[in-house]
């Protein structure tokens, strides 16, 4: 039985370090501007005091952490302002604090895809240069990325671009706070996806941003090696986890990082194996080949 959409309460979280007050208040403002009922928003500062952020016909709060605590951290501050697991609302969306909501119909296809399909748990948007109109190959969360226009199911999610419906964080918990950053979508959807629930990638839901290199944040080579490591041992069953390990070293080799870069990625690999990753639920082998069926088997 689908659930009428006009009955789906929708919040949105938004994490920001206070350093883009001009582009924080123009998401907002997009997020105002939404066909459909009123969208709450949780804005969280990171570490940093929040500036003047009224918008007109916008309902708004906001939380400010006194230090920084992450992305995923973070994100799951803004989850729990919304009561327990985000229980006051049916869906949040999360928002990186310098895009932009393209279109004035996305939160309402994102309650018609909720409603539609009540196993539908995730819901991934097509992230475009607001100059270009390019959405980068690693924005398309599957392995047959050459066509970002083409919307399918996937096995992952963009971190600060998607729909969570807060079912899913009431059944498998939120985003993995240690991580810091990076993967922490990944591991989500891969408790989610053994729970049951499914991920879509929808290129009509439409987030502006700036192209840019991830290799910009100064940990990035270190964090992504270490919760690559943790992000197996915390989800994969024993004997897939040096397959999947193995099979990334011999890929980060590959595409020939620079030196710093690769000393800083080895050091984030041997951390990942010596510090606690936190609880271990390995996924069952039925989710391992659903993960197959939809193009990326967990071995990649």
């Amino acid at each position: 039985m689908t659930q009428n959409s006009q009955n789906l309460k929708l919040g949105a979280v938004v994490l920001t370090m206070g350093n883009r007050p001009d582009e924080l208040r123009a998401l907002l403002d997009s997020v105002a501007k939404q066909h459909g009922d009123a969208i709450e928003v949780v804005v969280v500062g990171n570490g940093s005091p929040l500036p003047e952020l009224a918008v007109s016909g916008l309902a708004l709060r906001t939380v400010e952490l006194p230090e920084n605590v992450g992305i995923p951290a973070g994100r799951n501050v803004g989850i729990e302002a919304f009561g327990p697991g985000g229980s006051e609302k049916d869906v949040l969306l999360f928002l990186d604090d310098d895009g932009l909501l393209a279109n004035m119909d996305t939160a309402e296809l994102c309650r018609e895809a909720f409603a539609r399909d009540p196993k539908l748990g995730i819901v991934s948007f097509r992230i475009a240069d607001p100059d270009t109109g390019e959405t980068q190959r690693r924005h398309v969360p599957r392995l047959r990325a050459s066509d970002p226009l083409r919307s399918s199911r996937v096995t992952t999610f963009l971190g600060g671009a998607n729909a969570v419906r807060t079912k899913v964080f009431d059944e498998v918990g939120g985003l993995p706070d240690d991580f810091f950053y990076a993967h922490e979508e990944t591991d989500l959807a891969w408790r989610a996806l053994d729970a049951g629930w499914m991920i879509d990638y929808r290129a009509d839901m439409v987030l502006l941003h700036p192209t840019m290199a991830p290799t910009r944040h100064a940990v990035y080579h270190r964090m992504v090696a270490r919760n690559r490591v943790w992000l197996a041992r915390r989800n994969l069953p024993a004997l897939l986890v040096p397959v999947y390990l193995g099979v990334w070293l011999l890929l980060t080799l590959a595409r020939r990082p620079s030196l710093p870069g690769l000393r800083a990625w080895l050091g984030g690999f041997r951390e990942g194996w010596t510090k606690p990753c936190g609880p271990r639920r390995p996924m069952k082998w039925r989710t391992v080949w659903r993960l197959t069926r939809l193009g990326r088997p967990p071995v990649i």
